[in-house]
């Protein structure tokens, strides 16, 4: 079976997932197990605060964490973040980096990855003199974790995995054994996507090339999506409604927007696509309130 259970077992467990990445030499944030108050407070002295208590399983987008800071009373705590086997891990405040097909690069924002919108090719600024390394460093060694992890599941299909950056050095967060929102770009913007890449992986098919083929931007719609007629009125765009009910937090549905010669171009047309998404949070906003 393709992806590997073993892939699965550990992305759906943190416990398994960290222990994986700890085993196979990829640094992470500092962490402890924690399956009571009592160890709480003990992985609190050693992680120290603030830190995120995360349930090790069903914990997805931001679910199933409880942010503590210090003065915390952490018995209050523990209580209402459910008492369910979880770990504590360092708060580490950082830009994000994914990695879906090796080329994505999203960011964070309120437990969701990526946010609101991403580019794609990204092309590196020259590098300045310094001791860090740059981002095409850290891009080869976060392929080079990602080929560790692979060999160690025989793995099989595209894989995922979100990296922090601290200071110039990669930390490994959190893996997905499946195509990832990440690269949905590549549906419109790629040679092949991942998703019929990942077929032809599982299937024991040629892989098809990976290489961007026109700069796109994607925006995702999280909560609901904006009127279909709005969206397709920009030239060039590829809407994708998933068919989901609306709720607060919830990803429904995305779109791309391509152009073949300049970035700036799919930059543009991004940002129309971001002006529909804030003009339906508002009108949600403005719905929610008591009349």
């Amino acid at each position: 079976m393709f992806p590997p259970p073993a892939a699965l077992r550990c992305a759906q467990d943190r416990l398994e997932e960290k222990t994986l990445f700890e085993r196979l030499g990829i640094p992470t944030a500092p962490w402890r197990p924690v399956a009571a108050a009592a160890e709480l407070a003990r992985a609190a002295a050693d992680v120290g605060l603030p830190a995120v208590l995360k349930t090790r399983r069903l914990g997805y987008d931001g679910k199933g964490q409880t942010r503590l800071a210090p003065g915390d009373d952490l018995e209050a705590a523990w209580r209402r973040h459910g008492g369910a086997p979880s770990i504590l891990e360092a708060f580490v405040a950082v830009r994000v980096r994914g990695l879906a097909d090796r080329r994505a690069r999203p960011r964070r924002r309120d437990g969701l990855l990526p946010a609101r919108a991403q580019r794609a090719p990204r092309r590196h600024p020259p590098p300045e003199p310094r001791a860090a390394p740059g981002p095409g460093e850290l891009q080869a060694q976060a392929e080079a974790w990602l080929e560790r992890i692979m060999a160690e599941l025989d793995y099989v299909g595209v894989l995922a995995v979100e990296f922090f950056v601290r200071d110039g050095a990669l930390l490994a967060n959190e893996m997905a054994p499946r195509v990832h929102n990440t690269g949905h770009w590549t549906i419109e913007g790629a040679a092949v996507s991942q998703f019929e890449n990942h077929l032809r992986a599982v299937c024991g098919l040629p892989l098809g090339s990976t290489e961007a083929h026109s700069h796109a931007a994607m925006v995702n719609f999280i909560g609901r999506v904006p009127p279909a007629e709005a969206i397709l009125a920009i030239p060039g765009c590829h809407f994708h409604d998933y068919g989901k009910a609306p709720r607060p937090g919830r990803k429904v549905g995305h779109a791309t927007v391509r152009a073949a010669d300049a970035a700036s171009r799919s930059r543009r047309k991004s940002q129309r696509l971001l002006a529909l998404v804030d003009d339906e949070a508002e009108a949600a906003r403005r719905a929610a309130r008591p009349a």
